[in-house]
């Protein structure tokens, strides 16, 4: 690393993230926080989830103001299943109704900033196995004690799960294969970022607020870029959270993945993207016949453009 990474990398991650509930319910002050899971199908999971971190919303001042799960059109039970576990369950459509909602993670995380109030946001993805609710003190440490600090995200092993075992990496393929050389590339400021793609992460409103969302899996690709963008290095900082374990994805999925990621990588650098689908070729019966992806290249603008349009049109 250069020397400024460096440094940075020294004061802006936490190894052993060692901040109590306590301490942090003192930090905020009058702040709130709101802890946001996105969901597709997630029935098998995401109970456990907000269970975890339902009792961080208890008491006379909690950490935790408002637990939300924003449901992206699941066909399964999992509104009920989060309901019935303790959050509130918020469907896209059911926000910035005059906008049809479009597919995508990236599109529950926008609209969830119009569901929610806290002055401090931390998405969580909803397919994690084994949640530790420590995840939450620990993106929060960062915003409220360290002046400056406006996006926290998480780092942490990812064991590779497969249908008859569990090896003990072998996870965030996309993120070693395509993300970090992306910004060795084209951002090597950002070369200091463990897990760049990771979905455990936490910042002010006032930054999500003021940065598009892609619609897709590209969401925190261009979140990462954007605040580098616009308040420097010094705004980013990172903790360990330790084991990860979620659903893994198929590679002709991961590839979809990565076309969005880096469409959006792209874009956020001022450069060009054709805008071409990517080909996928499967083999069946002996031949191998190609398939086409569309690449989702969708962005919503920023959140108070929004609310200024908004409150334009009932003047």
């Amino acid at each position: 690393m250069e020397p400024e990474l460096e440094e940075w990398f020294a004061r802006r991650t936490w190894q052993c993230p060692a901040w109590t509930v306590a301490e942090l319910v003192a930090a905020k002050r009058r702040q709130r926080v709101s802890v946001v899971l996105p969901a597709l199908n997630e029935q098998a999971t995401v109970g456990p989830i907000v269970s975890a971190i339902l009792p961080l919303t208890g008491g006379v001042e909690p950490l935790v103001d408002e637990l939300v799960v924003l449901d992206s059109g699941s066909t399964d039970r999992t509104r009920h299943v989060a309901a019935q576990a303790g959050a509130r369950v918020v469907g896209c459509a059911e926000v910035l109704e005059h906008l049809e909602p479009r597919a995508g993670k990236g599109e529950a995380l926008w609209r969830s900033l119009a569901a929610t109030t806290g002055d401090l946001v931390v998405f969580l993805d909803s397919d994690l196995v084994d949640f530790d609710a420590g995840f939450v003190p620990a993106l929060l440490g960062p915003l409220l004690t360290e002046p400056g600090v406006a996006l926290v995200k998480g780092f942490y092993r990812r064991p590779l799960r497969l249908e008859s075992s569990e090896l003990d990496s072998g996870g965030g393929r996309v993120t070693e294969l395509l993300a970090r050389p992306l910004l060795a590339a084209l951002r090597p400021e950002l070369s200091g970022i463990v897990q760049p793609l990771g979905g455990e992460y936490a910042a002010t409103r006032e930054l999500l607020e003021s940065v598009p969302f892609a619609a897709g899996y590209g969401v925190e690709i261009g979140l990462l870029l954007d605040t580098h963008t616009q308040r420097g290095l010094g705004a980013l900082a990172q903790v360990n959270l330790g084991v990860r374990k979620h659903r893994n994805r198929s590679l002709p999925q991961l590839g979809v993945m990565a076309r969005q990621i880096l469409a959006v990588a792209l874009r956020h650098c001022g450069l060009p993207d054709s805008g071409a689908a990517i080909t996928q070729f499967r083999q069946i019966e002996g031949e191998w016949l190609p398939t086409g992806q569309r690449v989702e290249l969708a962005e919503r603008p920023p959140m108070r453009e929004v609310r200024a349009g908004a409150e334009r049109s009932r003047e």
